[in-house]
């Protein structure tokens, strides 16, 4: 049996641990081979070899979204080690919260940057590559689709107290989304975006005294929801619970396949029917 997306070549960011993980596992259980990124090597090594594990393909381009050069160097490592560049998963991100009163500006600039910058600068450093291959395609009289999936929230779809920074990152990569499908429909790129409602990862998981942290690069920075909130939240969830990381995988893997080549600059939500 064949794959929907054998021999597709996907760069999938932030995808050692939580939702991105399970987003290269599942393209590359349909046949993708997968450039798997993380800010740390060791969550990325084990990405990969749990896709080499099970017959699959699999490289590395570990650090940090927002280092420079960064971007030129994940699209390289996707064409030398693959030949070529056809699905963009930009999911890396972590959120670092506070009321607009008690937010930093590097704070504010961080979240900023990951979950919006970064994402610009990688698409804007696969261009040539998407150009040049839709250019020999058109000559060649092939219609062949890539795609491209940028992930926002709930957040950044209806806003969220405590997260102006986040939200902010969020709605922008709507903007991203909608004005790169115009500017690359004509080399028959789908881009979408997937906006993520409560899925249970270490960003949601926290403890009732309120002390989980993440380390980002020097930085040690609380995350988690409180154990009653996120009871409370689950209560608003019509399907009545917090997705898993497979479910939120299977969303963004709806805009990767074919069945989706007509489907451009539009966002879903996948928050099991709950919205802000």
């Amino acid at each position: 049996m064949t794959g929907k997306l054998d021999g597709r070549v996907a760069l999938v960011s932030g995808s050692g641990r939580g939702i991105g993980r399970e987003i290269a596992l599942k393209l590359a259980s349909e046949g993708a081979r997968v450039v798997v990124n993380d800010l740390d090597a060791d969550p990325a090594n084990e990405t990969a070899e749990a896709i080499r594990a099970v017959g699959g393909e699999a490289v590395v381009c570990a650090g940090s979204v927002t280092e420079d050069g960064f971007a030129e160097r994940f699209i390289k490592t996707g064409v030398d080690s693959f030949g070529g560049l056809d699905i963009i998963v930009n999911n890396a991100g972590y959120t670092w919260d506070s009321v607009v009163q008690k937010m930093t500006d590097e704070q504010w600039q961080a979240i900023i940057d990951v979950h919006l910058t970064a994402p610009f600068r990688i698409l804007r450093a696969a261009q040539p590559v998407i150009s040049a291959k839709a250019k020999e395609e058109a000559a060649a009289g092939q219609e062949v689709f890539r795609k491209v999936v940028n992930i926002s929230s709930i957040a950044g779809t209806g806003g969220n107290a405590g997260q102006i920074n986040y939200a902010a990152a969020k709605a922008g990569i709507l903007g991203v989304t909608r004005t790169m499908a115009k500017e690359w429909g004509r080399y028959k790129v789908n881009v979408n975006a997937v906006a993520f409602g409560p899925i249970r990862t270490r960003l949601t998981e926290g403890s009732a005294a309120g002390d989980s942290t993440i380390k980002v690069e020097d930085r040690e920075i609380k995350v988690g929801v409180n154990p009653d909130l996120l009871s409370q939240m689950e209560r608003m969830i019509p399907l009545g619970r917090v997705g898993t990381p497979q479910e939120a995988a299977g969303a963004v893997y709806l805009f990767c396949t074919p069945e989706s080549n007509f489907i451009s600059g539009q966002h879903i939500i996948c928050g099991g029917g709950f919205t802000i």
